[in-house]
């Protein structure tokens, strides 16, 4: 397992449109990957998961990825999210 965390920069969080992209790029590997945040674990291939966890500008989470495929899932999935997911 891998783990690195990661703050997100998003102007509005992770909404509807950056949480699909979120799992967009999760769902592209086998490893089960998910996040920490606020106490709570979210599925980052469900995007009711991580709408569910009400992440905002600036929160930072954890990421977590296990599986055959978890270092470069991480190393994919850091990149997105510091990128903006797309906005």
């Amino acid at each position: 397992m891998t783990s690195q965390k990661v703050t997100v920069k998003n102007p509005t969080g992770l909404h509807l449109r950056p949480a699909g992209n979120l799992c967009k790029e999760a769902m592209k590997f086998k490893s089960l990957v998910s996040f920490r945040f606020a106490g709570g674990t979210a599925n980052a291939k469900s995007v009711l998961s991580v709408l569910g966890a009400c992440v905002k500008c600036g929160d930072e989470i954890e990421l977590f990825c296990e599986g055959e495929d978890e270092e470069i899932a991480l190393k994919t999935l850091v990149e997105a999210i510091e990128s903006g997911l797309g906005e």
